[in-house]
């Protein structure tokens, strides 16, 4: 694949939370993937830009990138039902030995 550039801003906005949860905490242990929430238009290639991007002082390197569609909820308010947003979820699958520190990104954002 070619070496493809993207616009820096757009990438950082790209990646909008990690998910965090006990089948996440699995993943991550078992097949060293971390899965993010991201934008909806967000494609492959610029997932693995953004999260090389964003953690580019840990020097992580992106092996693959897997993303699945997430229907949203519906759910009741009183006597009205509504729906809650779709989304989209990314795996992100690093190079064995790498851990990516959540907690050293908003380190570097506060200063």
């Amino acid at each position: 694949m070619s070496a493809q550039t993207f616009n820096p801003e757009r990438l950082m906005q790209v990646i909008l939370a990690p998910q965090i949860s006990e089948k996440a905490t699995y993943i991550a242990e078992k097949h060293n993937q971390v899965i993010f929430r991201v934008i909806s238009d967000a494609t492959k290639a610029e997932i693995k830009a953004a999260v090389e991007l964003m953690w580019k002082a840990q020097n992580i390197e992106v092996k693959s990138v897997q993303v699945a569609n997430v229907k949203g909820k519906e759910k009741r308010f009183g006597r009205f039902m509504g729906r809650r947003s779709n989304w989209k979820k990314a795996y992100v699958s690093i190079r064995s030995g790498q851990e990516i520190n959540f907690s050293e990104i908003a380190q570097g954002e506060a200063k």
